[in-house]
């Protein structure tokens, strides 16, 4: 037996739970459309719900998206491969995935991408050689860098380390 009560709520306290839900953090479309699901509406309520909550500027997929990957590049250093992954999936456009990495210098991704590029290389257990070549650029693929310049890094790495 469900030990959880369903409680009902009106049109404008779910309204204002959502004000809420996305006030104190960014959200897209995606998100809330998702939040809206745990309340059982009818596609009339759901409809106005969303529509308020885009006219008056609580849902900004371009204010989201820009948020997203500024906050993902410089606090899980994520590179734009990655971020452009997880915008798509949040069914953002390509023209606002475009604009958003944009918010990100190509100086502080460059910067970025070193600095954890050489953490991770003398991170590793590894000894010279494949396994460890391996371990690097899987890390920094997951990361969502570019494989060009992974492997430019990698050479310049591996060059450093013989000298």
């Amino acid at each position: 037996m469900n030990s959880k009560i369903n409680k009902s709520f009106t049109i404008q306290e779910i309204q204002a739970k959502l004000e809420y839900y996305c006030s104190y953090q960014e959200r897209c479309y995606k998100d809330v459309d998702n939040k809206l699901n745990s309340f059982s509406l009818i596609s009339e309520a759901r409809d106005k719900i969303l529509t308020h909550l885009i006219e008056n500027n609580f849902i900004n997929e371009v204010r989201f998206a820009k948020s997203f990957a500024r906050g993902k590049h410089h606090y899980k250093n994520w590179g734009k491969n990655r971020i452009t992954q997880e915008l798509k999936f949040r069914n953002i456009s390509s023209r606002i995935i475009t604009e958003a990495l944009a918010e990100i210098s190509t100086e502080t991704y460059f910067e970025n991408f070193n600095s954890l590029a050489e953490k991770h290389w003398h991170s590793i257990k590894e000894r010279k050689g494949p396994k460890k070549n391996k371990k690097f650029v899987d890390f920094l693929l997951r990361k969502g860098y570019e494989s060009n310049l992974i492997f430019e890094k990698l050479k310049e790495l591996e060059k450093e380390e013989r000298t």
